[in-house]
């Protein structure tokens, strides 16, 4: 689910004026001139504060620029303004968790998911903050759902086992192993080299 990019026009501006402006940003950030882009999408929010597109814009270029807590100030505005927008609660929990703050990334990565159940970053992120909680248990459980809506990604796979491990639960690591062996065997031969693990070892 992916949320409005336009916002009615604030007193300040007119709907065709910004209907001009979001054109001109996006095809400054085709040509890769962000700085550009940046500039447009500023002008935008000083006519129009709750525009959309140009907060959720605003927010990813804070983050290209490494200023996590600038980025999050955008993102909570987005995610304010569209509460029922599933990616809008990824990019705040996202940046929540970049920033150490597991609580709120934990709530705005269960908010996109009873949003879209089958958002398969969501469940990956919520498992990455239940690791770091120590929740293994809980953490599990998200890894799974999310190795099960992306079967051929790696990374929740690689995730899992380790948890597998940190839970002295050797064989169920051994069994993700062997599963990657069929598709990335250079994630299955880190695994094994990290852990001390064999897919011979399987019991």
């Amino acid at each position: 689910m992916s949320f409005n990019t336009t916002s009615p026009a604030a007193p300040g501006i007119g709907r065709r004026a910004l209907f001009v402006l979001h054109w001109r940003a996006k095809i400054f950030l085709f040509l890769g001139m962000r700085a550009s882009a940046k500039l447009v999408f500023q002008d935008v929010l000083q006519r129009a504060p709750q525009d959309l597109l140009a907060l959720k814009s605003l927010g990813f270029s804070a983050m290209h620029e490494g200023n996590l807590v600038l980025a999050l100030t955008y993102f909570d505005q987005v995610s304010e303004l569209s509460p029922e927008s599933s990616n809008a609660h990824f990019n705040q929990a996202f940046v929540c968790e970049e920033l150490g703050r597991l609580d709120a990334a934990e709530r705005g990565f269960r908010a996109a998911i009873a949003i879209e159940e089958k958002m398969d970053r969501a469940w990956y992120g919520l498992g990455l903050v239940l690791v770091r909680q120590g929740r293994l248990e809980e953490a599990v459980v998200a890894l799974k759902r999310n190795t099960k809506l992306q079967p051929m990604s790696p990374f929740g796979w690689y995730q899992l086992a380790r948890v597998h491990v940190d839970l002295k639960q050797a064989d169920e690591a051994l069994v993700v192993i062997r599963y990657l062996k069929g598709f990335e065997p250079k994630v299955a031969a880190q695994l094994e080299r990290e852990t001390g693990l064999k897919v011979g070892n399987l019991s």
